[in-house]
């Protein structure tokens, strides 16, 4: 969330932030209902500070047996105003809320300008792999390995669920243990192992509430909502609290299970793995100091590259455009690895710097040692990486002209040293 002082002393950079975002806030509304509210909290300040100086008179005057009546009286009226103001304030200040909490983050300078055709390749690492036979999509290879069964999961749940099976089950478990031990013990993580639901709080102090309410599944009796990352948990872990300078950077490292209803994307993508509503993640969560924040994100980036690069996938990093870029984040990268069955490049990992605009919204504070005012905290995240598009382009680079799926040299110890997944 932003800052409506920082809007009203930033408003044309703000202005143009929503512009570049092709946001259609209205920031004049804004900054008139705000208006509204300096006007009614400076007279109600002046009537407090009336109504503090005439109690003192009053009450030297009882003291001094001298009559008060008419103060009284007045006074009254001037409680009976400010009982007014009061009311009418607390409706404006929630107008402002209600505003800020539907305005987006403000996009780094860095960030190219435009839709998703701006997005700019910054790096890649890797050939895309070229098989000598014709490649089979990881839809084809799956059932002909019988490792996940599509048609059971809808079953089951419904369309675009899975149900891994035998040696794809064994796959999703080593790909997620695998990166867990890689970030913790390379990269400096500490593993978490929170909720997969949270409270309405939790989803508006990272910013998919209220903005992207349609796209989350929420319990019917409960106010609580199936995490769509575990940004959301692993952020709020310390919503409400203020940390030392001398804790920060803290990383965070957590498994978890993730929950997209898509609305608005039927039709797009919905066979087999590339688009479903229930898949597995690794996230890196980091809060960190405002002035380090964005070496922190590159830092960040490099390890979700990491995990990509001792799969052996190929992989570029993007940079996306300010209508590409996501509701929160002043800055974010996609990893796209390639897929040689679809012949596609697939989104594996966003990583976002969310500078203070999440740590503001979930009031997540740190005092320096200076013992200066103290300030929100910036907060980063990164898939590191997301499944079940990985096993994608892990079946499909991977496959064998004889249907059988070579196992990454990393993940082997993860299946007693077996090398393939075969009939």
């Amino acid at each position: 969330m932003l800052d409506i002082r920082f809007i009203r002393e930033n408003t044309d950079a703000v202005r143009t932030s929503l512009i570049n975002r092709n946001s259609k806030v209205d920031l004049d509304s804004l900054i008139k209902i705000d208006d509204s509210r300096r006007s009614v909290l400076n007279e109600l300040e002046g009537l407090r500070a009336q109504r503090n100086k005439a109690n003192d008179q009053i009450s030297v005057l009882l003291k001094e047996k001298k009559d008060a009546k008419d103060m009284i009286v007045s006074m009254k009226e001037v409680s009976a105003r400010i009982s007014g103001l009061e009311a009418e304030l607390k409706i404006l200040d929630a107008d402002v809320d209600k505003f800020l909490l539907n305005i987006p983050n403000v996009v780094h300078a860095s960030v190219p300008v435009g839709d998703l055709t701006k997005n700019v390749i910054v790096r890649s690492w890797g050939e895309p792999k070229k098989l000598d036979f014709k490649p089979a999509t990881h839809i084809d290879i799956a059932q002909n390995l019988d490792i996940i069964d599509f048609n059971r999961a809808t079953k089951i749940t419904g369309s675009n669920f899975i149900l891994f099976k035998g040696m794809g089950a064994r796959l999703e478990r080593a790909l997620i243990n695998f990166m867990l031990d890689l970030h913790t013990s390379k990269h400096g993580y500490t593993e978490v192992f929170p909720p997969f639901l949270v409270n309405r709080a939790s989803m508006i102090g990272t910013g998919q509430l209220p903005k992207m309410e349609e796209d989350m599944y929420k319990l019917k009796d409960d106010d609580l909502y199936l995490i769509p990352t575990a940004e959301v948990p692993v952020t709020n872990i310390f919503r409400d609290e203020m940390l030392d300078e001398e804790q920060l950077p803290i990383y965070y490292t957590a498994y978890t299970a993730c929950f997209r209803r898509e609305a608005g994307s039927y039709g797009k993508d919905t066979k087999g793995l590339i688009r479903v509503h229930e898949f597995d993640k690794v996230e890196m969560v980091k809060f960190v100091r405002p002035e380090s924040s964005y070496e922190e994100l590159e830092k960040l980036v490099n390890d979700a590259e990491e995990v990509l690069q001792l799969l052996g996938i190929a992989y570029r990093v993007v940079v996306l455009s300010t209508q590409d870029i996501s509701f929160a984040a002043s800055k974010c990268y996609d990893l796209e690895a390639y897929a040689s069955g679809i012949d596609k490049w697939l989104e594996v990992s966003s990583c976002s710097n969310f500078e203070s605009f999440q740590a503001r919204r979930a009031n997540i504070r740190f005092k320096r040692k200076d013992g200066k005012k103290p300030e929100f905290v910036h907060t980063l995240n990164g898939s590191g990486i997301a499944l079940a598009r990985t096993v994608v382009a892990i079946l499909e680079n991977y496959q064998q002209a004889d249907g059988s799926v070579i196992i990454p040299d990393v993940l082997r110890p993860y299946f007693n040293g077996k090398e393939r997944i075969s009939k």
